[in-house]
């Protein structure tokens, strides 16, 4: 099924975009830092034959406004309360990556009457650590940096180098692929500020400065699944079997060989897990299996 172009909604003031196809129970996406709705696109054709599938892209990401103001996690997930209110939706699935698994879990925390399942894929906020590369965006003088390193003589410049590249046979991951469009993203500076002030939410130069973990424990069980690469460099793949231990109701699925891309490096596997997890009825009873 051919994917549907996305729709805007104001919001506050301001311009959100998103995707909403098919009909059936509700699946939410939310991307992470950096992305935005065209990483889940293969996942609407996988779904939406029989699922309602929602997909935004977050305030200061893809197509949505890039506002000044607040971009921690409960303003986020604010926000999509707000959309799911708009289009009149009660409950849903939620299937949060990286940063956007912080803003379900947080969405689930504020409002945990209108989630029925949680899904989390390299899911940030549930441990300290986090790759160099973020915990830079949170030094003074990161703005000025990245002015000219996702200007248009640099970022052609590399685009060339990789042009070069493939035509000797090197094909990008998953990983650099998806991380080198969002790079590419921040060449206006509305872009670039939405990004460090994202960042600077949830990161601080030690690492993630938030955690979930107190949260988590503190809830009702719900049926939850986290998803992870066996070779996430960004966020380390231990973070799934901490989390494992604090939710009561959980199901991990560590995807040998994937990066911090799960979803894009093997799609259909991650289609098929979803559709399983979702038409899993059983409560409390969730099997806790480890695959390669």
């Amino acid at each position: 099924m051919a994917r549907m172009a996305p729709q805007k909604v104001v919001l506050h003031g301001h311009e959100l975009s998103y995707v909403d196809s098919g009909s059936g129970p509700v699946v939410l996406f939310i991307h992470g830092i950096l992305g935005s709705q065209r990483q889940w696109s293969r996942l609407v054709d996988e779904m939406d034959d029989d699922h309602r599938v929602l997909v935004p892209d977050l305030f200061g990401h893809g197509e949505s406004a890039k506002p000044m103001g607040d971009y921690s996690l409960s303003a986020h997930a604010a926000t999509m309360r707000d959309l799911l209110d708009r289009l009149g939706i009660d409950r849903v699935t939620l299937v949060g990556h990286s940063l956007g698994g912080g803003i379900a879990m947080q969405f689930y925390y504020l409002f945990p009457e209108r989630v029925d399942r949680l899904v989390l894929v390299a899911s940030g906020g549930l441990g300290r650590e986090v790759n160099l590369v973020l915990r830079a965006a949170t030094l003074p003088g990161a703005e000025q940096v990245l002015s000219v390193v996702a200007s248009a003589p640099v970022t052609s410049r590399v685009e060339a180098l990789g042009r070069g590249a493939s035509k000797v046979g090197w094909r990008p991951g998953a990983d650099i692929g998806a991380i080198w469009r969002g790079f590419s993203s921040l060449a206006d500076r509305e872009s670039r500020r939405a990004f460090l002030a994202t960042t600077r939410a949830v990161i601080d130069l030690g690492g993630q400065s938030i955690s979930a973990h107190d949260h988590l424990e503190g809830t009702l069980p719900i049926p939850t699944l986290i998803v992870w690469g066996s070779k996430d460099r960004m966020i380390p793949a231990w973070h799934a079997l901490s989390a494992q231990r604090a939710v009561p109701d959980c199901r991990v699925e560590l995807f040998e060989g994937a990066g911090h891309f799960p979803h894009l490096d093997d799609p259909d596997r991650f289609a098929r897990v979803l559709r399983e997890f979702i038409a899993d009825d059983r409560h409390g009873e969730q099997p806790s299996a480890i695959e390669g």
